[in-house]
């Protein structure tokens, strides 16, 4: 039971973070955080659970980061199901909180692409044209992929597990980087559905990309590292 509270608190401060970041301070004028600073944002909160409570459930607060250590052989299958819940719910809460505080300064809107930093494909949000469906799928599979692999080394039993954190942290952020122009950036299903329950509509019919993409993603990041990269000795 310690290990779901883990991570239904630590995929809380996920979204809240930096769902919130994104919300909240990312386009205030002249003293907004940018997407550097949302960024920022998301990599901080994965950093900072990472060492607050990953010691108590392997600080995975992401449904795909649980299902790829399942394929590397690092994670009982008999975990699965619970633990994504508890990601589920942790996401949820949070971005209920940050649909409360909205409310409370009357600033909530859930209309186009991207509102309350739900993610989006083929949606002219911060380009002329938006990228294509393909585009997005790539991106999120991708840029999964290699978080897995970051991860997967990072805690490896031969590395030095003490900077572990900081390692998955940055790579966060590297990754927000690069892809909140493409999609908003999701590479977490569960991040992905807590907004998306709370503005409807396009956003959920497009959620099973975000799903899809970052779960591909990190099986074959699992693989490969179990495969080709992980020392059997």
């Amino acid at each position: 039971m310690r290990k779901l509270f883990a991570e239904f608190f630590g995929t809380f401060w996920l979204v809240f973070g930096g769902c919130g970041a994104a919300v909240f301070a990312a386009g205030v004028p002249e003293i907004g955080i940018g997407l550097v600073g949302v960024s920022l944002a998301f990599g901080l909160t994965v950093l900072t659970m990472a060492y607050a409570v990953g010691h108590i459930s392997g600080g995975h607060f992401n449904p795909a980061v649980t299902l790829g250590l399942w394929t590397s052989g690092r994670f009982s299958s008999k975990e699965i199901a619970p633990y994504i819940v508890s990601q589920l719910i942790g996401a949820t809460a949070a971005a209920g909180v940050l649909y409360l505080i909205l409310n409370g300064g009357n600033a909530f809107s859930a209309e186009g692409a991207g509102a309350f930093a739900t993610n989006f494909y083929e949606s002219p949000v911060y380009n002329d044209r938006g990228f294509s469906m393909i585009a997005a799928f790539i991106t999120e599979f991708v840029l999964t992929l290699f978080f897995l692999i970051i991860i997967l080394g990072a805690t490896d039993k031969f590395a030095n597990g003490k900077f572990a954190g900081i390692a998955i942290g940055l790579a966060l952020t590297l990754i927000h980087l690069i892809s909140i122009p493409i999609t908003n950036t999701s590479v977490n299903p569960a991040r992905s559905t807590s907004q998306a329950l709370f503005v409807g509509g396009e956003s959920l019919s497009q959620l099973w990309l975000f799903w899809a993409a970052p779960i591909a993603g990190a099986i074959v990041a699992g693989l490969i590292y179990k495969n080709l990269l992980q020392d059997k000795k």
